[in-house]
């Protein structure tokens, strides 16, 4: 992927939420400004345009002159502390942008071609969205200088006058800018994150997130894993075997590969558990799960989930 500079606008008025400071608002358990950062958590140099904030990962913090003066002027002011051939340029109320579409951004704006000076993400409606974009930092630069010298400032100029004077190409996507302007936005922010289809992958990532953890694991495997330690073993077992399993990868340096290692010797150790324990059972005439005996499913996954011994 193309190296690149972050600016993250931070320092609106929030007048729609009666002046409440946005970017530290909380969906799934994060502030919304953390949220953007761990998209953007690859960026060569982040820059946070706004008052100072407490945040997840360090950033360098930048202001508008004056504060409060729109998205230009402070683009303006956090494009003084980047150095990169591209800039990625988000709002900082984007609680559904992911890395994903931020490196699929940033290679479409890689891929566009010579005379392409950005690439803007639209909407489901197909509307372009100029504060989830990645811009060639050079034409940034010199479209704003000479808007600056038009109109004598930026303070208070659209970012239309900026984005009409640039080539730009589009990129869709359906959620990732959603952003929370009203108080109705946060609520249906909050319950999204909730949503029975996404629930597990944003707790995980929160979770990650508040211990200080970048590790991609197979979390079916453990899911799998939790399943036949309480079926086989007892329920309790359950929690209890995944924390040990994330114990000894530690100890074997930790990563993937050890997660695992570690999560496949604890699975078979649950099955042949499950199956002593269905053996003995079937040597006493007690049938199965279902009436059938032995172990339940295929694989020697467990198959008597409370059955007496």
């Amino acid at each position: 992927m193309t190296g690149y500079d972050a600016v993250v606008l931070a320092g609106g008025a929030a007048r729609r939420l009666g002046g409440t400071d946005k970017p530290t608002l909380r969906v799934g358990g994060r502030t919304l400004l953390d949220r953007v950062l761990e998209a953007c958590a690859d960026a060569e140099e982040t820059v946070v345009v706004g008052p100072r904030r407490p945040t997840a990962r360090p950033v360098r913090w930048a202001r508008e002159e004056p504060p409060g003066g729109g998205p230009l002027a402070g683009l303006a002011a956090g494009l003084r502390h980047t150095a990169a051939a591209t800039t990625l340029v988000l709002s900082a109320d984007l609680p559904f942008l992911r890395a994903e579409t931020v490196r699929a951004l940033l290679a479409a704006s890689a891929t566009g071609g010579p005379y392409v000076e950005g690439v803007l993400l639209t909407d489901l409606d197909g509307r372009d969205q100029p504060l989830v974009a990645a811009y060639r930092t050079e034409p940034l630069r010199r479209e704003l200088a000479l808007l600056a010298t038009e109109h004598g400032s930026l303070v208070g100029l659209p970012l239309r006058l900026l984005t009409d004077e640039l080539t730009l190409g589009r990129f869709p996507h359906p959620t990732a800018s959603f952003d929370c302007d009203t108080w109705e936005d946060v609520a249906t922010a909050r319950a999204r994150i909730r949503d029975d289809g996404s629930v597990l992958d944003e707790w995980i990532s929160a979770a990650k997130a508040e211990l200080g953890i970048d590790l991609d694991v197979d979390t079916t495997a453990l899911l799998d894993l939790a399943r036949d330690a309480a079926h086989g073993v007892a329920r309790p077992a359950a929690p209890l075997t995944t924390f040990l399993v994330g114990y000894a990868a530690g100890r074997l340096g930790g990563g993937p590969e050890a997660v695992a290692e570690a999560t496949r010797k604890a699975v078979a150790l649950a099955q042949r558990w499950a199956a002593e324990a269905a053996a003995e059972d079937h040597a006493a005439g007690k049938p199965g799960v279902d009436g059938v005996d032995g172990v339940d499913g295929v694989d020697g996954a467990a198959g008597k989930a409370d059955s007496p011994r």
